[in-house]
C-alpha cells in the first residue's frame, strides 16, 4: 500500500514538473512562409494593432455602391489630391485619411462633412463648397481604400515618369480634351521647370497652383439665384446645400436664401468642372502620359 502511494506521488510530481516546463518554454516559432492568424475583427482590436504592434488590421467599413464611390473618387481627385494623395494617404503636406479618427468614425460622411465644409484654418485647410451629398460619396470612396499594417501602394516608384511624352501630347490635344481650355504656349507655358513630376500630376489632376493651401487658391464657384419676382442674384458661392444656398456679391455682400426643391433656380458653374468630367473617364496611362508630356513643357 505504501509502494502505492509512493509510485503514485512520483507520478504526480513529473506530471507537476512537465506541465511547469511546457508552461516555460517559448512559443514554437512560425514555419517560414506560413501566416499567423489573424487578430479578432473589430474596432478595438483594430486600434490595439496600432498602439502595441500587434499588428491588427484597422476596421473596414461596410462598402457603399459601386456608383457612389466612383463619384467621390472623382471629386477627391479634383478637391483632396494635392493635400493628401491620390490614394488618401498623404500628399504635399496633408495627413494620411484611411487611418484618421474621424474617417474611422464616421459612417456616411456626417463626421468628414464637418472638416470639410467648415474648413481648418489653423492647419492650412480651406473650407470647400461641397454638399452633404457630395461628402457622402467621398466618404465612400476613403471607406472603400482598405488600411492594413502594410499598404502596398504606399511604396514609391523608382519613377513617376512611367507614360509615354508623345502619347501624352496627342491626348492633350485631342478633341475636348485639355486645349479646350489650356495652352502649353499660354497659361501652362514653362510648367515642366515651375514643378516636380509628382506635385505637377497632382496639381493638373486637382485643377489647383502649388502648395498646401493650393484649393484656397483655385478658381471660386459662383452662383446665379434666380428668385421667384424674377429678380437674380449672382456672386461668388459661399455655401449650398438641400436647404440653403448663400453667396458673396461683387460688392462684398453676403445673401444667404432658403431652398424648397427648385424654388429658387440655382445655378452653379465651377470653373473646374471640366476635370470633373474628365476624371470620370480618363484612364491611369492616360494620366501618366499626360505628366510624362507636361513635363517635357519647359
Amino acid at each position: 500500500m505504501e509502494l502505492k502511494i509512493h509510485l503514485a506521488g512520483i507520478a504526480l510530481a513529473l506530471s507537476l514538473s512537465a506541465a511547469f516546463a511546457a508552461a516555460q518554454a517559448p512559443a514554437p516559432a512560425t514555419p517560414q512562409g506560413a501566416e499567423q492568424a489573424p487578430a479578432p475583427a473589430g474596432r478595438g482590436g483594430g486600434r490595439g494593432g496600432r498602439g502595441g504592434g500587434g499588428g491588427a488590421a484597422y476596421p473596414q467599413h461596410a462598402q457603399a455602391d459601386p456608383a457612389a464611390i466612383a463619384r467621390g473618387k472623382a471629386l477627391f481627385g479634383v478637391n483632396c489630391t494635392f493635400c493628401h494623395g491620390s490614394d488618401a494617404r498623404g500628399g504635399e503636406g496633408g495627413p494620411n485619411l484611411i487611418r484618421a479618427q474621424v474617417v474611422m468614425d464616421d459612417q456616411k460622411g456626417e463626421l468628414i462633412a464637418q472638416v470639410v465644409q467648415n474648413g481648418r484654418p489653423d492647419k492650412g485647410m480651406p473650407k470647400f463648397d461641397l454638399t452633404n451629398d457630395n461628402v457622402s460619396d467621398i466618404a465612400a470612396y476613403i471607406h472603400s481604400i482598405p488600411s492594413s499594417g502594410h499598404d502596398a501602394v504606399r511604396d514609391a516608384p523608382a519613377s513617376i515618369l512611367v507614360g509615354d511624352a508623345k502619347a501624352g501630347q496627342t491626348f492633350f490635344n485631342g478633341a475636348g480634351n485639355c486645349n479646350s481650355c489650356h495652352s502649353v504656349t499660354g497659361d501652362l507655358a514653362g510648367i515642366g521647370s515651375k514643378f516636380e513630376p509628382k506635385a505637377l500630376q497632382n496639381a493638373w489632376v486637382s485643377g489647383g497652383g502649388g502648395g498646401r493651401g493650393a484649393a484656397a487658391s483655385a478658381p471660386k464657384m459662383s452662383v446665379k439665384v434666380t428668385l421667384p419676382t424674377g429678380e437674380v442674384v449672382q456672386g461668388t458661392l459661399d455655401r449650398i446645400d438641400d436647404f440653403d444656398v448663400s453667396l458673396v456679391e461683387a460688392n462684398g455682400n453676403h445673401r444667404s436664401f432658403r431652398r424648397n426643391g427648385d424654388v429658387p433656380k440655382v445655378e452653379v458653374n465651377n470653373p473646374l468642372q471640366a476635370h470633373l468630367n474628365m476624371l470620370g473617364k480618363i484612364t491611369d496611362d492616360q494620366i501618366h502620359n499626360l505628366t510624362a508630356y507636361l513635363v517635357t513643357v519647359k
